[in-house]
């Protein structure tokens, strides 16, 4: 794999972990987002699902976003007969999302994102001194 290859594969892999992260900071804002009535459901955890693709122009092998589905996990009811989306026993669906295990997701996609980013740092800096080496003949 060339230089360039690799350059653009790593920006790939950039453009979907911020995908990721966007997603998780959605679900994580809206982990106390109710429904707007009794009988509604309240919001849904979505999670982000990645693809390979190769770029047949390139050669370069990119990480792309397959989906962004939502999570069909069970919501979790809070007992609350005063709150306005109680249901007739005084439960309140609450949305499906885990902040401990968005933290931990986001975590993750900030140290691949990190990752990704030293990997294009590398890879111009070999392209600088290649020029370099180049350029001093």
């Amino acid at each position: 794999m060339d230089l360039k290859s690799a350059i653009e594969t790593s920006i790939s892999g950039m453009n979907s972990q911020g995908t990721r992260m966007r997603i998780i900071a959605e679900n994580i804002a809206n982990a106390q987002s109710t429904a707007r009535g009794p009988s509604g459901d309240p919001y849904q955890r979505r999670v982000v699902s990645f693809a390979n693709e190769l770029n047949r122009a390139s050669g370069a092998k990119l990480v792309t976003i397959k989906g962004i589905e939502v999570d069909k996990s069970e919501f979790e009811t809070v007992y609350d007969p005063n709150h306005p989306t109680a249901d007739a026993n005084g439960y309140v669906k609450m949305p499906n999302v885990n902040t401990l295990i968005e933290t931990m997701d986001m975590k993750q996609a900030q140290r691949s994102y990190e990752a990704n980013l030293a990997a294009v740092k590398a890879s111009q800096n070999l392209m600088v001194r290649t020029i370099d080496l180049l350029n001093n003949r």
